[in-house]
């Protein structure tokens, strides 16, 4: 700070306090904002040792976004959309988020996902809170392949620790969480590693808490959608791994759904009307 010039040290004054509003504001915006020109923003950004505003913008989303209420997302997601339509802010968004997840996911690291799975003796699936959502459709929908699936219930700490106890290195657990990050399933990652099993995390990123445990990371892009996080990138890779999966078993998965839609038959399980 001390050899900032008067600009840089106003504008860097303004980051320090108000980190939760300039991580979002673009280069202009924040310029504006803070009483300097945007220029000053983006020499500002160099001169920290980024290629520019938006990578440095980026990684300061990346830091502050698992230590916002829900309040301060809320305030930040109305700024940003303003007077504009929210459901063309919200698709278009959710659209970049899914293209920019695809230019970045780890392809090889989703290959071998898939065959671990594949292969698993058992499969753990964890996910709390938004995220046991996304776990929950991946259980749904692995369950029509494996009869081999745990959809570990995280009501309470206990009754985790209870559910994964004898999960050996012959067992996959796939972890599943997105900010604000959930304690359970960073525990239970670190339980299954101790143990020997391979772990899946499906998450944000590597600075992500079950990240660096992992054996296989897929990286989703996610990001704040009002006071909860956009999920539609994070259940695009979901939906390639029960495809992926799926394919690798085609016969078996081809008599199973036969078998299943005798019963949703007989059971009357699907509304059979016609418009």
């Amino acid at each position: 700070m001390p050899e900032f010039s008067k600009a840089q040290k106003l504008l860097s004054s303004f980051i320090l306090e108000h980190y939760d509003r300039a991580a979002y504001l673009t280069a202009s915006k924040l310029g504006k904002t803070a009483g300097v020109s945007e220029s000053t923003v983006v020499r500002f950004a160099i001169e920290l040792g980024y290629d520019g505003y938006p990578e440095m913008q980026r990684e300061l989303q990346e830091i502050i976004r698992s230590r916002l209420t829900s309040v301060q997302r809320m305030e930040i997601t109305d700024e940003l959309i303003g007077g504009g339509s929210v459901l063309d802010s919200v698709l278009l968004a959710d659209a970049d988020r899914i293209k920019t997840t695809l230019a970045s996911i780890d392809r090889a690291a989703f290959d071998e996902a898939v065959e671990k799975i594949v292969a698993a003796g058992k499969i753990y699936i964890i996910g709390v809170r938004s995220s046991s959502l996304l776990a929950g459709f991946l259980n749904y929908n692995l369950r029509m392949i494996f009869d081999n699936l745990v959809f570990v219930q995280t009501t309470s700490g206990s009754e985790m620790f209870e559910q994964i106890m004898n999960i050996t290195k012959d067992d996959l657990l796939i972890a599943v969480s997105f900010p604000r990050y959930s304690t359970r399933v960073i525990n239970a990652v670190e339980f299954a590693r101790a143990a020997g099993a391979d772990v899946v995390s499906i998450t944000d990123g590597p600075q992500s808490p079950i990240a660096a445990s992992a054996d296989q990371l897929l990286t989703a892009r996610s990001d704040m959608a009002s006071y909860v996080d956009s999920l539609a990138a994070p259940l695009s890779i979901i939906n390639a791994i029960i495809v992926a999966v799926s394919r690798k078993k085609p016969d078996a998965v081809k008599t199973r759904l036969e078998k299943l839609e005798k019963i949703w038959d007989e059971y009357d399980v699907y509304d059979k009307r016609r418009g």
